[in-house]
């Protein structure tokens, strides 16, 4: 199989690894916005060789998009209007609901498969690609009733062959828990990057001081907003929901420390320590 990957950074170039090593990817294809990204991708050995998009559509049985979300919304209808009836397409992008409304009733929608695969680091390009990104992680697979079985069960043992366990969800439901569960996580994160930056002017502190629990909750304020601000975009009704909540709970908790309420920020803490139930 040949398969084409459009967008070689830590998503992509990861896949390739394992797909290469599993022996599900007999040659691999690589495209992208910039040349500088492929050709490390190239140099890294992460792909074989490198094309124009149109070449990679023509010689490549699977095309995995690989690009932020708003280059997705664009990209997928001409992609779909160029592929044959036995190729398949998929995206690995974080929101759902934009771009599906936009190929609805595309005479080839039934060889896309919407995917998202729930992994990642705060760091992004070719050189960040690395082993087992995937393994024992979730991947969504979004309004599948709309794709052709055949494609998806060709997806479905590529993220088999990748590790991961597979949800099935529409894009509507997907779109919102990602919201709670992944976009506000990199907001408050960047969010305190820029609160501590702002209050602690001395960066030798910062980076001598800081425990591991402040580096794990900052971890994704590394991120590219390349990647973000399309997300925050696609998603802003979903994102500006939870966001509107994480706000109430802040000035519930400053309002407690104003008034010395320990007793009630006791109990406060109490309840959400109920989260280790369901994380482990």
């Amino acid at each position: 199989m040949t398969i084409g990957i459009v967008g070689v950074g830590l998503i992509g170039g990861s896949m390739a690894i394992t797909l290469r090593e599993k022996g599900f990817a007999q040659k691999i294809l690589g495209s992208g916005r910039s040349e500088k990204s492929v050709d490390k991708a190239m140099e890294l050995g992460l792909i074989d060789e490198k094309k124009k998009l149109k070449d990679l559509i023509t010689e490549s049985d699977l095309i995995i998009l690989s690009v932020p979300v708003d280059a997705l919304k664009e990209m997928l209808p001409q992609v779909l209007d160029a592929i044959n009836d036995k190729q398949v397409v998929i995206d690995v992008g974080s929101t759902k609901e934009g771009f599906l409304k936009v190929i609805k009733g595309h005479p080839k929608r039934n060889r896309f498969v919407a995917t998202h695969p729930m992994a990642g680091t705060e760091y992004s390009g070719p050189e960040a690609a690395v082993r087992d990104l995937f393994k024992g992680k979730c991947t969504v697979f979004c309004d599948v009733e709309e794709s052709d079985k055949d494609a998806v069960a060709l997806v479905e043992k590529m993220y088999d062959d990748l590790g991961m366990k597979i949800v099935y969800m529409d894009a509507v439901s997907h779109d919102l828990h990602t919201a709670y569960v992944s976009h506000i996580s990199h907001i408050t994160s960047f969010a305190l990057a820029l609160t501590v930056l702002e209050k602690e002017k001395e960066e030798k502190a910062i980076f001598e001081l800081a425990s591991g629990g402040f580096e794990s909750t900052v971890r994704l304020a590394k991120s590219s907003p390349d990647m973000w601000i399309p997300v925050f975009k696609q998603n802003r009704h979903n994102v500006l929901d939870v966001l509107y909540e994480l706000i109430y709970q802040l000035k519930h908790m400053k309002q407690l420390l104003v008034d010395e309420e320990y007793e009630e920020f006791y109990k406060l803490i109490e309840k959400a320590n109920e989260i280790k139930k369901i994380i482990k």
